[in-house]
C-alpha cells in the first residue's frame, strides 16, 4: 500500500517540480504514532530554499486533496535532502564524484562493511571510493545504505 501510494505522489509533485526547475530527490511515507509521515525531498542547482518548499508544498497539497489518495490522517513534509543526502542511484554516485560519502554494505568487502571516502570512479556496476589506506571497488547491489558526508 505505502509502495502505491509513493508512486502516485511521485508522478503527482513532478509535473509541480519541472515546471520549477527542481528534481525530486526521493518520497518516503511512514508510520509515526497515529499518523503517517509524507516526505518529499526536492533539490535544485544550487540547492533549494524555505519558498521553494512551501510552494511545492502548498501545490502538492492541494493536488493531494483533489485526488484523495490517503484514507488517513498524515502529515506533508516537503524539505532539502540536506548536505548528508542520501545516494540511491547510480546517477546520485556520478552527480556527486569528487564528493566524500559514507557507504555501508550488506555484504563484506575484504572483511568490511563500512567505508569512507572520496567517490572517484562510477560505472555502470560499481563505485569506486578512495579512502586514506587506498581504494576500494563497492558493487552497487552491495550497497544497503550510501550518505554524502559534510566536509569541514
Amino acid at each position: 500500500m505505502e509502495r502505491v501510494i509513493v508512486s502516485k505522489v511521485e508522478d503527482l509533485v513532478r509535473p509541480i517540480l519541472e515546471d520549477e526547475g527542481i528534481e525530486l530527490v526521493d518520497v518516503e511515507f511512514i508510520p509515526k504514532g497515529k499518523r503517517w509521515i509524507l516526505r518529499v525531498y526536492i533539490d535544485k542547482e544550487g540547492g533549494v530554499n524555505l519558498g521553494d518548499c512551501e510552494k511545492v508544498s502548498r501545490e502538492l497539497g492541494t493536488l493531494l486533496d483533489v485526488e484523495d489518495l490517503i484514507d488517513h490522517p498524515y502529515i506533508l513534509e516537503v524539505s532539502s535532502p540536506g548536505l548528508t543526502r542520501q545516494l540511491k542511484s547510480v546517477e546520485d554516485f556520478r552527480r556527486y564524484r569528487g564528493r566524500l560519502c559514507r557507504i555501508v554494505t550488506k555484504k563484506s568487502i575484504n572483511g568490511r562493511n563500512n567505508f569512507l571516502g572520496e567517490i572517484v570512479n562510477v560505472k555502470e556496476k560499481e563505485i569506486e571510493v578512495k579512502e586514506k589506506g587506498g581504494q576500494v571497488i563497492v558493487p552497487f547491489d552491495f550497497i544497503k545504505k550510501a550518505n554524502l558526508e559534510f566536509e569541514i
